[in-house]
């Protein structure tokens, strides 16, 4: 990953926990952090970990990214740090944002989760912060790891040692239930045994919500918020579908891992070429530039329950959804909302994020099902 990327990078057992890395090392606790209110819940807890207050952007309707020009120009003298989410690997606009982040002073922090092969302006995702998260459980399907990429190579030493003081030791439980989790996965599934797949996963620690987002649990959130900063408080929240976030890994984990991370440069092709086909459709707003190797293509469909129970019936399986925004999620009591939420909702309402490794197939059963495009929206979206 440093030939990669240009940049040294530190190995974490999962992104979540190198963006805890990050955030602390960064901001100051009680510090305040812009990022997208359309953005997995458990990066939402992360922050609040991090002892840091949320303040959620406003969002581009086409594709969830940051809109920076919706951003108020009061809001930023009170910011500690920008966290990017590159949604579903579609760039956000990281040249502009670092070059407002240097005129504030503070630092930018992409998470790259999504985007581990995307590029914006011939630029690599992941380089143009002070601090870069990556995911080694999404493009590869390793199921577990990390990284953290660091634009100052002398912080890495510091880092590891924060890195390591966070880790919990080896638990010959969870190697064995990585170890059998995608061969369960396959036997029932193979067995078209879908019911009995979430439940091997629920068994496994790698699927714990019943709907899009987890539950909030106000009273219990406002007591771990007395005790921010600190995972301890947090752990219910952050370890939502992978309880091994903070493992120690072992050797057999970290050289699957390699060995996953070995053939990326083949898998990014086939995404890219998934995603070609899908922003070739009725349902895609695709923006002006080079197709990216996106993780997920975020269709924009009239009415997205009913499309997802289309494709759920011919057992395709739509994933990685984030709807309600977390602004409407967790309310004022735990968040500053969005200065303007109207894209961010309609973006969330109405996007389809499908695994561009299955094309063809949606193609072939969105448009037998009828599915619409979405109408209207925001400023005339």
């Amino acid at each position: 990953m440093r030939e990669r990327l240009g940049r040294e990078c530190l190995y974490v057992p999962s992104c979540r926990l190198g963006l805890y890395l990050a955030l602390r090392h960064w901001c100051p606790p009680g510090g305040r952090v812009l990022m997208s209110p359309v953005n997995d819940d458990v990066i939402f807890f992360v922050v609040l970990a991090a002892g840091l207050r949320p303040v959620q952007a406003p969002l581009d309707p086409l594709d969830g990214s940051l809109d920076l020009a919706a951003v108020p120009d009061a809001l930023w003298s009170g910011l500690s740090a920008v966290l990017t989410t590159n949604l579903y690997g579609n760039p956000d606009p990281a040249p502009e944002l670092a070059a407002r982040c240097a005129r504030s002073g503070i630092p930018l922090i992409e998470d790259a989760a999504h985007a581990i092969g995307s590029e914006r302006d011939g630029r690599k995702v992941g380089t143009f912060g002070q601090a870069a998260v990556f995911s080694l459980s999404k493009h590869t399907a390793a199921k577990a790891g990390g990284f953290l990429a660091l634009a100052d190579p002398g912080l890495r030493e510091a880092l590891a040692k924060s890195r390591d003081a966070l880790l919990t030791p080896r638990r010959p439980r969870a190697e064995l239930a990585y170890w059998a989790r995608p061969y369960a996965e396959s036997a029932v599934r193979g067995l078209r045994l879908a019911p009995a797949a979430w439940a091997v996963l629920r068994m496994l620690g790698q699927q714990e919500r019943e709907d899009i987002r987890m539950e909030l649990r106000p009273e219990e959130l406002a007591r771990a918020l007395a005790a921010a900063p600190g995972l301890g408080a947090f752990h219910s929240w952050a370890r939502v579908d992978m309880h091994d976030y903070r493992a120690t890994p072992g050797r057999g984990r970290l050289a699957r891992i390699g060995r996953k991370l070995a053939r990326l440069d083949g898998v990014l092709d086939a995404h890219r070429r998934g995603a070609e086909l899908l922003l070739a459709t009725e349902w895609a707003r695709p923006k002006p530039g080079p197709v990216q190797p996106l993780f997920r293509v975020p269709l924009l469909v009239e009415d997205r329950d009913a499309a997802r129970a289309a494709l759920a019936g011919q057992r395709i399986t739509v994933g990685y959804l984030y709807d309600p925004p977390l602004d409407d999620y967790a309310g004022e009591a735990f968040t500053d909302p969005s200065p303007a939420p109207e894209a961010g909702r309609w973006f969330a309402q109405h996007a389809l994020p499908v695994d561009p490794l299955k094309a063809d197939r949606t193609i072939e059963v969105l448009r037998a099902a009828g599915v619409r495009p979405a109408r209207g929206g925001p400023a005339g979206v």
